[in-house]
């Protein structure tokens, strides 16, 4: 086992070159887990094992799309640790910020193929290293998936989609004594925010601007996922208005779809 690995607790997150992936990387680390740190951001991991320490985790490039590259991946991370995976961080996402109709066929696809195929592999690839210890699913969801949001009508429907996965393996997994946790977040000061469509000249990061929408700082959102990884809930929330949303949607549905017609483009 690697002596940087040996007798500390473990997580591999996915997305961990920037945004939510890289400051849980950095909060995990600072309290002593060894990280695996996984990308398609070959030049962004380097600089991501830098920022947590050398000696604090490893670097895999993976493209969560990929099937196999999920198990080699895990593969050579379970060599790392002994086979321990006390967590797996499920975090890699992107959007594509636009109405329907204005989105190529490759902005939706890329959506469903990250948001929510890449996030089923990783349940998939996880299980064995998650069963060896008993360890915690944690997948990022988002707000979009308490309440469909326009001009993310896709992003949503995938939000939606990681929360139902959550749901469900939760109960499913127990049987492994294999827990999962949903992090759902409201907006938050990544690269993600300044997605468009193809063509596209507005990004989401512009219809917050003009709707005077609150953002969150990354580390905000790490510290929920720090705590979700040694929690026993289902659900965790990432700001005071995620917490309104997921009130406002379970209790005043209409009103939410009022204000949503009448003021903003974008409101999760």
């Amino acid at each position: 086992m690697s002596a940087s690995a040996e007798g500390r607790k473990t997580i591999f997150i996915t997305g961990a070159a920037s945004g939510i992936g890289l400051a849980s990387a950095k909060r995990f680390a600072a309290a002593g887990w060894f990280v695996g740190l996984s990308d398609i951001d070959a030049a962004g991991l380097t600089a991501a094992l830098l920022a947590i320490g050398p000696t604090n985790g490893a670097t895999f490039k993976l493209d969560v799309r990929d099937r196999q590259a999920w198990d080699n991946a895990l593969g050579e991370f379970g060599r790392l640790t002994g086979g321990k995976l006390d967590a797996l961080l499920n975090n890699a996402g992107v959007a594509r910020f636009g109405s329907l109709e204005d989105l190529s066929d490759a902005d939706c696809d890329i959506q469903i193929d990250i948001n929510i195929k890449g996030v089923v592999h990783g349940a998939r690839a996880g299980l064995p290293l998650l069963k060896a210890g008993g360890g915690r699913l944690i997948n990022v969801a988002s707000c979009a998936g308490l309440y469909g949001s326009p001009k993310l009508a896709v992003y949503s429907a995938t939000k939606f989609a990681v929360r139902g996965l959550s749901e469900a393996l939760d109960i499913e997994y127990a049987a492994h004594g294999v827990s999962v946790a949903c992090v759902m977040p409201w907006f938050i000061e990544t690269p993600i925010l300044n997605a468009g469509a193809s063509g596209s000249n507005e990004s989401m990061a512009d219809a917050l601007r003009k709707g005077g929408l609150e953002i969150y700082p990354v580390e905000d959102a790490a510290e929920v996922v720090f705590k979700a990884a040694s929690g026993k809930e289902l659900h965790y929330l990432v700001g005071k208005r995620a917490r309104q949303m997921r009130f406002a949607s379970s209790h005043m549905p209409g009103a939410v779809r009022k204000q949503l017609r009448s003021r903003s483009p974008l409101t999760a």
